[in-house]
């Protein structure tokens, strides 16, 4: 069977930073913090954690309010996200009839629209009222954002959601990879987008003892992966967007390339809901090796899913370690997730997004806050301060999430 080469045409995305790519770029490399204390005034007690959200997100202005009040903020992210990246790979918005019955999308979410799920149950819990809103229904399922996508960009090929912890949108962008590289589909368009401030959900992960802490003074640096001061990791809201293409039908239509995605590997450890297990995440790493015909010696970046939790981080640099061997300990590894936060089901899309610009830039981002590194997290090369006018041929970007679900994408620079 002829595997076709995947091109990388389009990026979009929402973040904290704002939606311009090189500036989000720019505020990762100087090691630029956006989490910010959260307070709110929820009864019967306020939440007050480390955040990250995106303040100057404003779907009506881009959507128009008819279109975003059909929308829980998880899908306004996604959609926002995708024009951008659908933009931003010159594509039209109205592709003739042949085109758009064979390009589709594959979205990820790990929560889906629980900000109006939890609006429905205020209603009637809180409030006492015997109906909610006609609208919950469709605003809260998790298929609304690649729905929407695909009703709004005229696409009428796969729509698929995908639905995986904090591996959500990282499967996405796999699945769709597979698509396009075995011919099925010309185009596809991928990524993720979550919203994790619900107050439910917060509460959930704070149960869970595996949130940061921090307050006024000290929340900008409470996500420090890989650090031994570490206390864990930080919530935040975003999305993200990728156009992957069949590589001839790129360069036919003139397209700009950012990168080629190359080699996707997925594994479970099959052992525990929530302890990760290094050899489940070996599988994972190999394969996309593998799929990428790629060597440990070709792979000069690995983006890891750093989340600063006490059991995740060390069994990540374990992985790296059996698989990389001696050349671990010369291997730049770094976790965004100290800047941008953990955007749980759309964490894999943004930081697919880092690994492909730091390629195309020439350039490796830091794990930020990373002071005295974890005895028990040591043998890799950790980036803290940023590199650049680095001679980057391949990286890896890591998504490890509970459920022991595990997905590794290998993207190849170009030029």
């Amino acid at each position: 069977m002829i595997q076709r080469r995947v091109a990388i045409t389009g990026l979009g995305l929402v973040s904290p930073y704002g939606g311009d790519l090189p500036d989000f770029f720019e505020h990762l490399l100087a090691g630029e913090s956006a989490v910010h204390f959260l307070r709110t005034d929820d009864i019967p007690r306020p939440l007050t954690i480390p955040f990250v959200s995106c303040p100057g997100f404003d779907a009506d202005s881009v959507l128009g309010r008819p279109l975003a009040g059909t929308m829980d903020r998880f899908a306004q992210l996604a959609t926002v996200a995708a024009f951008s990246a659908w933009a931003d790979a010159g594509l039209s918005r109205a592709p003739d009839a042949e085109d758009r019955n064979h390009w589709g999308v594959a979205w990820g979410t790990a929560l889906g629209g629980t900000l109006a799920y939890e609006k429905g149950y205020r209603e009637l819990w809180q409030k006492g009222r015997e109906r909610v809103s006609p609208l919950s229904v469709i605003l809260g399922m998790n298929n609304a954002a690649n729905a929407h996508i695909s009703i709004q960009l005229g696409l009428g090929g796969v729509s698929m959601s995908h639905t995986v912890a904090c591996a959500s949108s990282s499967i996405a962008i796999g699945e769709a990879f597979r698509r396009v590289r075995s011919g099925e589909a010309p185009i596809m368009l991928t990524g993720g987008s979550d919203v994790p401030q619900a107050y439910g959900v917060a509460r959930a992960w704070e149960a869970l003892r595996v949130m940061a802490s921090g307050d006024e003074n000290t929340s900008a640096s409470a996500c420090r992966p890989f650090s031994a001061e570490r206390t864990g990791l930080v919530l935040g809201e975003g999305g993200a967007a990728l156009v992957l293409e069949d590589w001839e039908h790129a360069v036919a239509r003139g397209a700009r390339i950012h990168g080629e995605m190359v080699g996707y590997g997925t594994s479970c450890d099959h052992s525990h809901l929530v302890r990760p297990e290094a050899a489940g995440q070996v599988r994972a790493l190999e394969a996309a090796l593998a799929d990428g015909g790629l060597r440990p010696a070709d792979i000069d970046y690995v983006n890891a899913h750093g989340t600063a939790t006490t059991e995740g981080d060390p069994v990540e640099v374990a992985a790296l370690k059996a698989v990389f061997g001696e050349g671990a300990t010369r291997l730049p590894v770094s976790a965004t997730k100290s800047m941008h936060g953990h955007q749980l089901g759309a964490a894999g899309a943004i930081e697919a997004i880092v690994t492909i610009l730091a390629l195309r830039e020439r350039a490796i981002p830091p794990t930020a806050h990373l002071a005295a590194i974890d005895p028990a997290c040591t043998g890799v090369d950790h980036v803290t301060a940023a590199r650049r006018d680095q001679p980057l041929r391949a990286a890896l970007s890591n998504s490890f999430a509970f459920g022991g679900s595990n997905a590794v994408l290998a993207f190849r620079a170009v030029g």
